[in-house]
């Protein structure tokens, strides 16, 4: 387990493959136009590249940028190389942690932080340490998850007393935060950060393949039901009814179920 990741075992899990695939499937379509808004260019770093499911879309479309991905992952890194092949030198992986990045200050132009803060023991570090690396002027583009802000209908047992009970005593229990996207605006203020804006990326059964968003959910339950379990207060068995009916909603035609995506993106005062 690494002190700098509080979700270390999940991180780890085969799931999480799984899981990075699916979520960059479904995401990718709205999180596009945000980066076209403020295109990537310069030396770009990707924090918590993972897999390089990003890296690897943000390099084909940017063809001038120069791109490093860091990850505590080495199997994850291993696959994002493998990914990224076809571009050689311009885009390359590395370990690396968030809450220290290994990098000289003022080293980029522009950071990437998806799926990772939630994830962490100090969201607020790893965005120091992004001002820290960022040019003046640079961009940072950071998916900061909220578990506050999920749904779905019908179901027999009703879904907030899954997402809005649970999340929160995980999170207790492995010391991270799981409610940091609506957080993240504070953060980027007190840190100085100007230009801050707020997209939400809607992963919904109206603008998302039913198969994939059940996919995600799928991996969810496969990486995390041990330690929600272990530290959510309830029963293996209800965990799993849970899992079951709500991953049920949402390849059923008549349900509808909802994960809401807080993208922030900012910038380095010049």
């Amino acid at each position: 387990m690494h002190p700098s990741s509080s979700q270390a075992k999940e991180m780890a899990d085969e799931s999480m493959v799984r899981n990075l695939a699916a979520q960059a499937e479904a995401i990718w379509p709205q999180e596009e136009p945000i980066f076209l808004r403020h295109p990537p260019a310069g030396h770009v770093l990707d924090v918590g590249c993972g897999t390089g499911e990003i890296t690897a879309r943000l390099a084909a479309m940017f063809t001038d940028a120069k791109f490093v991905g860091i990850d505590l992952e080495e199997p994850h890194l291993d696959r994002a190389r493998a990914r990224c092949a076809e571009f050689g030198e311009r885009v390359r992986f590395q370990v690396g942690d968030a809450l220290a990045l290994p990098f000289d200050d003022a080293s980029f132009d522009y950071v990437v932080c998806r799926h990772l803060i939630q994830a962490v023991p100090d969201a607020g570090r790893v965005l120091q340490e992004i001002r820290r690396v960022l040019r003046p002027g640079g961009r940072v583009h950071v998916i900061a998850e909220d578990y506050g802000m999920l749904l779905c209908h019908p179901t027999n047992l009703d879904s907030d007393g899954f997402w809005q009970r649970l999340p929160p005593r995980y999170a207790a229990g492995v010391g991270c935060d799981l409610h940091i996207g609506r957080k993240t605006f504070t953060l980027l203020h007190d840190l100085g950060m100007t230009d801050i804006a707020a997209d939400y990326i809607v992963v919904d059964t109206l603008r998302v393949e039913r198969e994939t968003f059940a996919r995600i959910w799928e991996a969810w339950r496969d990486g995390y039901t041990d330690s929600l379990e272990q530290y959510g207060g309830i029963s293996r068995e209800e965990i799993e009814q849970r899992w079951r009916e709500m991953i049920d909603c949402v390849r059923d035609p008549r349900g509808y179920a909802l994960w809401q995506v807080p993208v922030w993106t900012a910038a380095k005062p010049v």
